[in-house]
Formats: structure tokens, C-alpha cells, sequence
């Protein structure tokens, strides 16, 4: 049997779809602009297990008739599952949306089918006539048609309970029974409810499948704590003038204080031997003193390369006990992963081909001008692809094997894209636990690029966004334009980046970045010697630390002395991240109105969890204002009095869509959680 359309060869009926000369595909039911779907599925979208993410698509139709959409998920074994999609607003724009939750990480598929829905035509047609006594009988005659078709399917399914609901309820469809008794009938919750799950659908019209990788909850919500090994337990040695490095053994109280802190993530700069061509001395000068440890990213010397350990460190039973550590404090460890030689690297001695070669003959080291790193060869990824791509998969599988299953790396704009593009495959082909995060502040094609190829992860902008206007249209970026495929990191500061607005903000403005991002964001990090208020630049105006670690040693006094430290706060935001969450997730957040530019407040809801976050930008002086809360946009009454209890304070408040706050700089934000 076949459809036939005036001018068109005979195609078969169940074929519900039309290939056009360009060959696209238009759905009897047309299905368009479907979301996340990344650069036409060529990439998979990003969600974890158990977060609720939602998928769009705009479906309509010719005429006035109703329409329905589902997703249809496919999960890593096989299975099937359909949820059911429902208008979104604003109303007329036609787009649909369902919210979905999955629990098994690995690579899923969906699709979109869109559908007649006779069901809803059929109640928009009865709520219109039967009052009036238009077409009775035939109302009534199309709606025992109706209820018997879904009947019969209830029961073909095993439902017997709902067929015989539905058949219970035939004497409303009698049209000599009273209009409005047939009508509340009809229209009992119990109808709808089976009709979605059994009723009728025709021309039913899937998308193609998209790709969806959920990965583990890690991914998308942890907490971030950076420390260099070697300055814990590190001290002079009066004897001999030098210093005496500290170690994995000695880094285990660091571990300690991380996880009090509430941390979850420990990263480590590289661990791996230094070379000493070209060695740098305190603040990048290029005359060291004997004894100066170097940059740990100048990777290699005559102890190894990237699969060795600095000899200073320990050995790799030393990093073991490490990483046990870590792990029986709930603690996983991140270790840096860069991509770059220094000029004592076995690799610049066996394999001079993975580099490039100035006219002068010398081999190029780094440049980021003014920047220069003379201590550090880039690798040309264009030389010996497959055996520079091998040996790079093999130095993380040898990572991985020692516990490592999450990396940092180190400047991923600077290589090949279709190189991460293959790694990362490779790596989540066997290991798919293993999480990723890109260090890359640059382009932003380029760092959507990395965020839509694989890295589970990735770092921001963040830490120069600081004004109202900057953050709120940063936040609405990452949260609604950019979630299927970047999922952010707030770091508040690296041992590279001394953000001007710590500088001179005092404890105040180092309480201010902290809140924000916590709060803004699921994954959040912090450089050690943030909590102990480190901010003194290099220079007037740079962003670099003076006496900056990746030089030099850097012990510290963990008491913070006469100005204290931040341990407490961290733990606290630490605890309350745990205890909610709406903070545990991104594409929620909502801005409301303050009358003061100098104050901004955001509200994050996940089911019953819902906290709005006030915090003031002025680390200086006292600001108030009042906050507006848009109490619709959070799934609440307009006219509610709501009960906060402030996380921060101890504080109970009680809201409405209008209220006063005064925020000074020794209590610069309110974190409410809806009671």
C-alpha cells in the first residue's frame, strides 16, 4: 500500500519522512532546532549522572490540530526509555522541552519524535462544542472511538486497571447525558494521565539520533584544591646554604588540611623531574643560584621524563602512599598533564624530530611574547604524529595505573585539536572514568572547541569577570548558551594568575571571589596560599605572584599569623555546596533585581533545594539596597513569604518579593537556603 501526492512518485505509507534534493529530512510532523545537539551531532552533548538537564526542540504542524513529542533516550547497553517532552514558554513559540535525569554513565543517544495527537484535538474540539450542542453525536462518536483505541492498547500492555478506567467512563459519551456532568467526567486527572501513556499516536517523526555522554558526577560538580609538593615540609639548611625540598611523605598534612577544608579534588603542578639548561631562578630570572628548584613545568632531566618521578619527591612507592592517602580521605588526586620538553628531556636527545628547528639550528623554545620560557621546548605535533600521539596516550595510561584519574592540562590551545580529539577517544574508549580539565585562556572558539571534542572540563574567565554586568552576562553564557559542551571551573586564582582585585582588596575581596565561586558555579578551585590572603604582585599592575612558587619553595605559616586565614569560610562553603543541590549544578541560576549596581543576587533551585545567594562587589565600604525577587522564575507564588536561614550568619529571614539588605565588608554575603 502506498501514499500518493499529485506530481511525487509512490513512496511507501510508513515512511513519515520527505528527502529533498539538498538531503534534508522533514518530518511529516516537523521537528526543528533540537537542543543539545553539538555542530549537528558531531560531537556528543555533555551531562552527568543524576543532574537534570533539559532537551528542547521546536515541533509543530500544519493546521490547528494537536501535536505531542517525546525523547527517546538509548542507553550504553541498548535500553530504551521515553520521556515525555511539554510545552515551554512563552506560549506560541512552539517549543517543547523535557527535563531528564540519567543514572548510568557511559554513551547514550536520544531523538525527538514528534506525533499527531488526536487525544488533545479531540478535548479542544468537546470543551468548544459540547457546551454549544454543535455536532453532538459526532463529538461523542469520535470520543468513544477514541477511548476504546487507548483501551485497547492499556490492555495489550498489560494494563488492565486503565482499560477499564477508560471504559468506566463511556456513559459521559453519551450525548443524551448533561453537558457539564460528561465534561468533569471527561476530564478527571485519571483520563489524560492513560491517555499519555496509551493513547493514539500518528505520523510519528524521529530526528536522527543525537550523542549524549554522561559522565561520572565528578565531572560536573567538585571542588578544586592546588598545592606544590615540594614546598610542604620544605626548609633551609643552615649547613649547606641550600634548601631542602619538601615531599610526598611530608605532604600528607597538606592532604589532611585539603579535606577538612572540604575539598574533593587535590591537583599537583608536575611532579616530574627539572632540567637544569637554562634553569629559572626566584620571580622567572634567568640566573639561578645552586639550589634553586626550577619550574616544574621545564619537564625532564637525567632522571626521566614525564613517566618519572623528581628524585627530590620521593620514588613511586612514595606517590602511591600519596594517592592512598588521598583516597581514604575521600580525595581523588589531579596531576598535571603538559605537553612540552625541557632541553634535558630524553625526548629531545632520542626523538629530535618532535621538535622545531630555528635557522640557526637551535631548537625553538617557548614564547608567549613578552613572555619568553627559554627553560621549555614546545612539541610540533606535526612531526611523527603517531608516534608522538602514542607515547602521550602511554604516559596517562602509566598515570592511570598509579591511581590518577583525573588530569589538568596545561595549556591545550597551544596543540592540535584533532590530537585532544583523538586522546581523549582513546582514553574513554577503555577508561571513561577519567575526567579531563583544559587550562586554555584564550580564544573563545578555540576553548569551545576543547569543551565540544572531549575535556569534561574547563577553565574560565572567571577570575576577570568582577563587575555586576560582566558576571550576570558571563553566567547567562555558560549557563544557557554554552552548557551542552562546557562545563566550568572557577578557579579564584593559579599559581600563574594573581587577579588584580585581590591585590588590594584585603580579606574582604578574597571572601567576595570566594562566595561568587562556590556559589556560581558546581566546580570551583583554589591555589594554596589564597586562604592566607597571598596577593603582593610581581610588579605594579601584572598578575603575577612576587616570589611565585613555580620558582622557588614557598613554605607557609598554615596559623595565617595576625591577619588569620580563610580555612573556616572555605570549609564552610565546602559544607553548604554538599548539603544543596541547586549549587551542584549550573543551568539553573536565575538573576534578580538590586537597586544597587554594587550588589548582586542570584537564586540556583534543584526540586525542593533552592538558595539565593547576595553578595556585595565592594570589598571597601558598606552597600544596601534592595533585592527584588523574581519569585515566578524560582517556582514560587508572586505574593510568598519566604523563610531563609543564611548559611553564612546563622541568620533566619523572612522575604518577600521585596527586601532590604546592607552588606558590609566584614559580612559581605548572604547564602539563603528556603527553609
Amino acid at each position: 500500500m502506498t501514499e500518493q501526492t499529485p506530481g511525487s512518485p509512490a513512496r511507501p505509507a510508513s515512511d513519515t519522512h520527505l528527502h529533498s534534493d539538498l538531503g534534508t529530512i522533514i518530518g511529516r510532523i516537523p521537528v526543528t532546532k533540537v537542543s543539545p545537539v553539538i555542530e549537528g551531532g558531531a560531537y556528543a552533548a555533555k551531562a552527568t549522572v543524576g543532574e537534570e538537564f533539559p532537551i528542547r526542540a521546536t515541533v509543530f504542524r500544519e493546521g490547528h490540530d494537536a501535536v505531542g513529542a517525546s525523547v527517546i533516550l538509548t542507553g550504553p547497553d541498548g535500553s530504551q526509555r521515553r520521556v515525555d517532552m511539554r510545552p515551554c514558554p512563552p506560549e506560541g513559540w512552539n517549543r517543547w522541552e523535557a527535563l531528564v535525569r540519567l543514572d548510568e554513565p557511559g554513551a547514550w543517544t536520544f531523538r525527538i519524535e514528534a506525533w499527531d495527537d488526536p487525544y488533545h484535538t479531540w478535548v479542544h474540539h468537546a470543551e468548544i462544542k459540547l457546551p454549544a450542542g454543535i455536532d453532538l453525536n459526532l463529538v461523542c462518536l469520535e470520543g468513544q472511538a477514541l477511548f476504546a483505541e487507548t483501551a485497547d492498547n492499556a490492555r495489550a500492555a498489560g494494563d488492565h486497571s486503565a482499560a477499564h478506567r477508560l471504559e468506566s467512563i463511556g456513559w459521559a459519551l453519551d450525548p443524551n447525558r448533561d453537558v457539564p456532568g460528561r465534561l468533569d467526567h471527561l476530564m478527571h486527572p485519571d483520563v489524560p494521565n492513560i491517555f499519555a501513556l496509551f493513547g493514539p499516536r500518528r505520523f510519528v517523526s524521529p530526528t536522527p539520533d543525537y550523542p549524549l555522554f554522561v559522565d561520572r558526577r565528578r565531572a560536573l560538580f567538585s571542588a578544586w584544591y592546588e598545592f606544590f609538593p615540594r614546598s610542604q615540609g620544605a626548609h633551609h639548611d643552615e649547613a649547606t646554604g641550600r634548601w631542602v625540598s619538601g615531599t610526598f611523605d611530608s605532604s600528607h598534612e597538606r592532604l589532611e588540611a585539603a579535606a577538612a577544608m572540604g575539598f574533593d579534588v587535590v591537583y599537583l603542578p608536575p611532579i616530574h623531574p627539572i632540567g637544569e639548561q637554562f634553569r629559572k631562578g626566584p620571580n622567572n630570572t634567568l640566573t639561578p643560584a645552586p639550589g634553586d628548584p626550577g619550574s616544574p613545568w621545564a619537564i625532564g632531566g637525567a632522571a626521566g621524563g614525564h613517566d618519572a618521578i623528581h628524585p627530590d619527591l620521593g620514588d613511586l612507592a612514595a606517590f602511591d602512599r600519596f594517592v592512598h592517602k588521598a583516597h581514604s580521605l575521600g580525595l581523588e588526586v589531579a596531576l598535571d598533564f603538559a605537553l612540552q620538553a625541557s632541553p634535558d628531556h630524553p625526548w629531545v636527545r632520542e626523538h629530535p624530530e618532535w621538535f622545531s628547528e630555528r635557522p640557526d639550528g637551535t631548537i625553538a623554545y617557548a614564547e608567549n611574547p613578552p613572555k619568553k620560557y627559554q627553560d621549555i621546548y614546545p612539541i610540533n605535533f606535526d612531526r611523527d604524529r603517531a608516534g608522538i600521539y602514542h607515547e602521550c596516550l602511554r604516559i596517562l595510561r602509566f598515570w592511570m595505573e598509579h591511581g590518577v584519574r583525573i588530569f589538568r592540562v596545561d595549556n591545550p590551545h597551544t596543540k592540535p585539536v584533532e590530537f585532544w580529539a583523538w586522546l581523549l577517544a582513546e582514553v574513554r574508549r577503555t577508561d571513561p572514568d577519567v575526567l579531563f580539565l583544559a587550562e586554555a585562556f584564550t580564544k573563545p572558539e578555540m576553548m569551545h572547541l576543547l569543551g565540544k571534542v572531549g575535556f569534561q572540563q574547563s577553565y574560565t574567565y572567571f577570575t576577570w569577570r568582577n563587575e555586576k554586568w560582566e558576571l550576570q552576562q558571563y553566567l547567562h553564557e555558560l549557563s544557557q548558551e554554552m552548557d551542552g559542551f562546557y562545563r566550568p571551573n572557577f578557579f579564584v586564582n593559579t599559581p600563574d594568575i594573581n587577579p588584580r582585585f585581590l591585590q588590594h582588596s584585603g580579606p574582604a575581596g578574597f571572601t567576595i571571589r570566594a562566595v561568587l565561586a562556590a556559589t556560581m558555579s558546581p566546580t570551583w578551585g583554589v591555589y594554596s596560599g589564597f586562604e592566607l590572603f597571598e596577593a603582593a604582585p610581581l610588579k605594579p599592575g601584572g598578575e603575577e605572584y612576587l616570589d611565585s612558587e613555580k620558582y622557588q619553595y614557598r613554605p607557609r605559616d598554615w596559623s595565617g599569623g595576625a591577619q588569620g586565614n580563610l580555612s573556616m569560610l572555605l570549609g564552610k562553603l565546602n559544607w553548604i555546596r554538599n548539603q544543596q543541590p541547586a549549587l551542584q549544578q549550573l543551568r539553573r541560576i536565575r538573576f534578580h533585581s538590586v537597586s544597587n549596581d554594587q550588589i548582586i543576587a542570584y537564586s540556583k533551585r534543584d526540586g525542593d533545594s533552592v538558595v539565593l545567594t547576595v553578595v556585595s562587589l565592594d570589598p571597601h565600604h558598606t552597600q544596601e539596597g534592595e533585592v527584588f525577587i523574581d519569585l515566578p522564575a524560582v517556582g514560587l507564588a508572586s505574593n510568598a513569604v519566604l523563610s531563609f536561614h543564611d548559611e553564612l550568619t546563622e541568620q533566619s529571614f523572612s522575604w518577600g518579593a521585596k527586601n532590604f539588605v546592607r552588606l558590609t565588608p566584614a559580612n559581605p554575603a548572604h547564602i539563603l537556603v528556603l527553609q
